[in-house]
């Protein structure tokens, strides 16, 4: 009987403490960032990039993409809209000897997603004719200034779009965080930390309850 009500209250506690974890998880995947997502276009699909813009190298025929809006993270982030295809965007851009040219969608999103105070340019397509060696980043600025990016490199804005704010935290049916999005992080799968912490918390205190019954029934 005594150990029964010994065991009773710890896993109730360890029960408890698990929620309470679950729940802070929750809460933290409900946070998105408002910024504008890089994206490649590989057979006909958009794949999000492995790389930022000012380290990505693009080769002649290639087709990139822009999204600006409010995503949790890689896995959900919004893609671009409109004209994907290389020769309709760059048809007007003839190929030239000693350049490459680089087909770019420019998509600012939607008013839900625009800072508060500003609305989005539609979205657009261009044709960046550069040299062979240039990076994304470099095609970008040839049909898309200004261009604002922060201290970490982060794209901020395009063609002045948005005035301010750069991968701000904005609250998705959740708190608002503190931490930035790692737009060029790849995307995650499995438990999060805090599952695997939580369900850690209770392997331990469970093992302690039985321990501590068998101790008193000993």
């Amino acid at each position: 009987m005594t150990a029964r009500r010994t065991t009773a209250p710890a896993l109730a506690l360890a029960l408890a403490l698990l929620l309470l974890v679950l729940g802070g998880a929750g809460q933290a995947r409900a946070v998105g960032y408002r910024y504008w997502s890089f994206w490649d276009l590989t057979g006909g699909k958009w794949t999000y990039a492995t790389q930022g813009p000012s380290t990505a190298r693009p080769s002649d025929g290639d087709v990139q993409g822009f999204r600006f809006a409010v995503s949790e993270d890689s896995q959900h982030a919004v893609q671009p809209r409109g004209e994907r295809g290389f020769a309709a965007i760059c048809a007007r851009t003839p190929a030239q000897q000693g350049k490459k040219r680089v087909a770019l969608v420019i998509d600012p999103g939607t008013a839900t997603d625009a800072p508060s105070g500003e609305r989005p340019p539609s979205p657009r397509t261009a044709c960046a004719r550069v040299a062979p060696d240039a990076s994304t980043a470099e095609a970008l600025a040839t049909v898309a200034k200004p261009l604002r990016y922060d201290t970490n490199a982060l794209l901020c804005a395009i063609a002045g779009y948005p005035r301010t704010g750069c991968g701000e935290p904005v609250a998705v049916g959740g708190p608002t965080a503190t931490a930035r999005p790692h737009a060029l992080e790849p995307a995650h799968h499995g438990p999060s930390v805090g599952v695997l912490a939580g369900a850690a918390a209770v392997a331990v205190l469970g093992a302690a309850a039985v321990w501590q019954a068998r101790r008193r029934k000993g």
